[in-house]
């Protein structure tokens, strides 16, 4: 995992790449993990809100090996990134300049942008501050109008609980950190994550949240022009799956693929992976004014015989 410090706070970040990995014997695809990470291709995979970059592990090693540069991170406030403790340093909008000092730090130009559900919001705060750095975004699980209600039922306890419940949060943290990795399974350990951390910080980033801007409006997403590919499931009352209807309405150039659930990407997750992976072909794809940049290919001139006659055809 590496680091770069922006803003005055230390954000971390991880790398995959070298792909396309070679096909197994078994019919299997090969991972690739860091070594050797492509060039092109950049994709940039944010988290959703009190998780962190493992929860997209998985699927950066799959897409990685289908000849991706994946990279993950940790927005300010979760995983191994800065936590400070003043709300003013939480919003989207924060999270997105991120982001941009990230894609500034790796020398990227473009590159598509993947977010679930705090990490989409954020995404579309990328479309709006900077639309020329994004060659495609992939929203999934998006939390816009519809999720307003029950997104404050569902997280007015839970700042309550890291505020004025501090003292047992702690006590429940210490007992988290206390089960060993080890024993439990890849996403157990990334949900389980959540409560590891002190809550001071995850209280400060809920309130930068509840009194900052959560996503663009509504008209101003109708401007957007970067191609999308929006997922949504119907069988979560946090993420509404109105939402990923009306944004795959607003925005002009966005393709809406329903999930069975919330748990379909991460445990079953080919039929998804397989369209994030089509969305990517698409948006790499050259468009016109990148082919007339190509250099000319040099025509190959047939050797003239070494008799010195031309032969009659």
């Amino acid at each position: 995992m590496s680091s770069f410090v922006f803003e005055g706070q230390r954000i971390a970040y991880t790398q995959f790449g070298g792909g396309p990995a070679a096909v197994t014997e078994t019919g299997t695809r090969g991972r690739t993990a860091r070594s050797a990470p492509v060039v092109t291709r950049p994709l940039i995979l944010l988290h959703g809100l009190l998780m962190s970059q493992e929860m997209h592990r998985p699927l950066a090693h799959e897409l990685a090996a289908r000849g991706n540069r994946v990279i993950t991170v940790d927005l300010l406030g979760h995983g191994e990134s800065d936590r400070p403790l003043e709300p003013a340093r939480y919003s989207t909008e924060h999270f997105a300049r991120q982001v941009l000092g990230l894609m500034d730090l790796l020398e990227l130009e473009e590159a598509v942008v993947m977010g679930t559900s705090l990490g989409a919001n954020t995404t579309l705060e990328l479309a709006a501050s900077a639309p020329e750095r994004l060659r495609g975004m992939v929203l999934e699980m998006p939390v816009l109008d519809n999720a307003l209600l029950s997104g404050m039922l569902t997280f007015t306890p839970l700042l309550i609980a890291l505020t004025i419940g501090e003292p047992v949060m702690k006590l429940l943290a210490r007992g988290a950190r206390a089960v060993p990795r080890s024993l439990l399974p890849h996403y157990a350990n990334v949900t389980l994550d959540a409560i590891r951390q002190e809550p001071g910080p995850g209280g400060a980033l809920l309130q930068g949240l509840f009194f900052g801007r959560i996503a663009p409006a509504s008209a101003e997403r109708r401007t957007f022009q970067t191609p999308a590919l929006v997922l949504g499931h119907r069988r979560d009352p946090l993420h509404r799956f109105a939402d990923a209807e009306m944004i795959a309405e607003e925005l002009p150039h966005a393709r809406l693929v329903q999930a069975s659930s919330l748990m379909e990407l991460r445990l079953a997750p080919e039929r998804l992976t397989n369209e994030i992976a089509s969305f990517l072909d698409e948006v790499w794809e050259p468009t016109a004014s990148e082919e007339r940049k190509r250099p000319a290919r040099r025509r190959r001139v047939a050797p003239i015989p070494s008799t010195g006659t031309v032969p009659v055809r």
